[in-house]
Formats: C-alpha cells, sequence, structure tokens
C-alpha cells in the first residue's frame, strides 16, 4: 500500500452560486492527487506519454459527497493505492478539510494503453519498481 498528501486551495472559481466547491471540480482534484502521487514516485504523464510511450485512461469513477468545502478552504487530498496494479490500477481517494474531517471520497480505475499500437498493455516495470520501491 502506498499514500501520498497533497494540499490545495479553494480557489474563487471553483465555488458555485452557494460557495461551496463546484462537484464537479472534485474529479479535477483526483486528478491532482494522481498526477502528484506519480510525481512522489519519480514519474511524470508527461515522461510516461513521451518516454515510455504508455497512457493511463479512466475507465470509471466512484464520488461520494460527505460534507461541503468552501472557498479559500485549504483542502488534503490523500490518494492511495491499496494493491499494486495488475491488469488495472485503482486509486482510492479522500479529500480532508483543514479541520481533518471528509469532505469526500472515492475511487478512480485506469488502465495502461500503448500509444503506438493503441491495445491495453499490462501496468509498466517502470511504475511497478517505482511502487516496489515505495514498499521496501
Amino acid at each position: 500500500m502506498y499514500t501520498h498528501e497533497f494540499q490545495k486551495r479553494v480557489r474563487y472559481n471553483e465555488t458555485d452560486q452557494m460557495g461551496y466547491l463546484y462537484h464537479g471540480h472534485y474529479i479535477t482534484y483526483y486528478e491532482i492527487g494522481r498526477v502528484e502521487m506519480l510525481r512522489s514516485l519519480g514519474l511524470s504523464y508527461k515522461e510516461m506519454e513521451e518516454k515510455y510511450r504508455v497512457m493511463m485512461p479512466v475507465m470509471s469513477l466512484q464520488t461520494r459527497y460527505v460534507r461541503p468545502s468552501r472557498y479559500d478552504d485549504l483542502l488534503t487530498i490523500r490518494t492511495t493505492l491499496r494493491h499494486l496494479p495488475t491488469q488495472f490500477i485503482t486509486f482510492h481517494m479522500e479529500i480532508f478539510n483543514e479541520a481533518g474531517k471528509l469532505v469526500n471520497g472515492g475511487s478512480v480505475k485506469l488502465c495502461f494503453v500503448d500509444m503506438d499500437t493503441n491495445k491495453t498493455i499490462p501496468p509498466p516495470d517502470f511504475l511497478l519498481q517505482a511502487l516496489e520501491g515505495q514498499n521496501a
């Protein structure tokens, strides 16, 4: 299991008429969590695409809204991989407010695609090695 946390402040343009973080932006926060987790492993989406020719499209997503976030709240995006990827990779997401209370949770399932053949592939070795290095 590997967990990474990243903080993001709710910006004014991300709120709705009620002053809450617009519900659709939570999905963007999930992506921020995934990208920053990979970066913490020494990887980036850009490198994966340009150097290794691997994309990770989203296959499914689940989310649940627990309590609202508001303008200027500092949120902690916690991204967890509970298992090493097999055919797919699933990121489990939790977003907490400054009081440590859960405001949103969910999961995102992605697959691995070879950019040259546009076919799904097993998890690439470079990713498995980076994750196994975290479990050592």
